[in-house]
């Protein structure tokens, strides 16, 4: 049986999905104030953050397998965190995954938008890799591996891709900028030395 959904993890999903409904219903015409354009006439500041919660409206693999891994991950690390720190994490991930897309569209001159909730989970992914290392993750649902091991090849792959233009359409280095993100927040968070958290052991038992 599974446990229940934490209430943040629960809302973004919900939030998510009933963008992507939005979207289908506008045929996409929301995506031009609230994608993430490149620098230019059409960027507005808070696309950084509205961009996060659109998703490819002409299919559903995009959305499903997003919010699949939000609430596998996102769930986890809600407890562990709880509420305020895990939304706050989640946000500065999808902040800094677009600040980091923002620079490679304009390095590379590219003019198309980018939607999607995947700067979020590559943080979520970091985090739950820092936390859990040793947490079994289920790569294709068959192969189990260590949570940082996964996440390491994940990343390594994504920096691969970037750098060498495989699988043009996906925003390589806007997934490592979500990675970095939540990296640059946990160690904001050690510096302030908030109070510690609860032992991952607590969180899985």
């Amino acid at each position: 049986m599974f446990p229940r959904t934490p209430p943040v993890t629960l809302a973004l999903i919900l939030i998510n999905v009933a963008m992507f409904y939005l979207e289908r219903s506008t045929h996409g015409a929301i995506l031009y104030p609230l994608a993430l354009w490149p620098l230019g006439p059409r960027f507005e500041p808070w696309q950084l953050l509205t961009y996060g919660f659109l998703h490819d409206w002409t299919g559903y693999g995009h959305i499903f397998f997003n919010m699949f891994a939000v609430w596998i991950f996102g769930s986890q690390l809600e407890r562990f965190w709880g509420r305020s720190r895990y939304l706050s994490f989640y946000l500065a991930a999808i902040v800094s995954a677009g600040l980091a897309q923002l620079v490679v569209t304009t390095l590379l001159g590219q003019q198309f938008e980018t939607v999607g909730a995947s700067g979020g989970i590559f943080g979520l992914l970091l985090g739950y890799a820092m936390f859990f290392p040793r947490q079994r993750v289920l790569v294709f649902f068959v192969l189990p591996m260590p949570a940082w091991a996964f996440v390491t090849l994940y990343g390594a792959t994504e920096l691969y891709m970037g750098v060498t233009g495989t699988q043009a359409g996906v925003a390589h280095f806007a997934h490592l900028g979500g990675m970095l993100g939540g990296w640059l927040m946990i160690l904001w968070w050690r510096r302030r030395r908030d109070p510690p958290d609860p032992t991952p052991t607590d969180i899985l038992r």
